[in-house]
């Protein structure tokens, strides 16, 4: 069994947190795990950055629902799905998620939930467990799954160090310093070849920067 474990924000999608920035005007709302590593404190930020300017759900569904996928990367799942299988393992919620899902063809999806009061405030949050990337990872393994694995940011380090092979995707500079140790990819073709090739039993040792 062959499966290609992706990131959704940065790998498949623009980051929905930076659309409700610009769409509210709220710049303190633009941090992403590519610049806290740790995602509890990052959602801690948000939560009350959210209760302070009083955004509620419904403000998050509207810009997320309002994202289209990243150019190619519709095509570039219908490329992996024609020989194997595909999870988007991501740090993004289910109750925010379905309109970019169904734009990628509805791929297998494991995200956490928002928690939400009856006046749709967003109340808090619900990890779906604890290091749920790398979880996930290693039960597919444990199905004898051969599993390569794509993120661009710090909360996908430990799912691409479990998976048979990691790959960042467009990453940051200091990101890509800061491991060196996983190849970068920065287009749709060059990653799908790279996913090919630890699927057929070898991958590519070289590591574009």
């Amino acid at each position: 069994m062959r499966i290609a474990c992706l990131d959704l924000e940065g790998v498949l999608a623009p980051e929905i947190w930076v659309a409700l920035a610009e769409r509210t005007g709220v710049d303190a709302l633009r941090l992403t795990t590519r610049d806290v590593p740790d995602y509890s404190e990052l959602m801690a930020r948000r939560l009350a950055i959210l209760g302070e300017r009083g955004l509620r759900l419904a403000d998050l569904r509207a810009a997320a629902g309002a994202l289209a996928p990243l150019a190619g990367a519709a095509e570039f799942l219908d490329r992996l799905r024609a020989r194997a299988q595909v999870a988007v393992l991501s740090d993004t919620f289910y109750e925010l998620a379905g309109p970019l899902m169904a734009r990628l063809g509805n791929p297998m999806l494991f995200c956490h939930g928002l928690e939400v009061d009856g006046a749709g405030r967003v109340a808090g949050w619900r990890p779906r467990q604890d290091d749920p990337k790398r979880r996930v990872v290693a039960a597919l393994q444990g199905l004898n799954a051969r599993v390569a694995a794509a993120g661009d940011s710090y909360n996908d380090v430990s799912m691409l160090r479990q998976a048979d092979a990691g790959f960042l995707f467009r990453p940051s500079g200091a990101m890509a310093r800061a491991h060196p140790e996983f190849p970068v990819r920065r287009d749709y073709a060059a990653l799908a070849r790279s996913i090919e090739e630890v699927w057929d039993g070898h991958r590519e040792g070289d590591a574009e920067r």
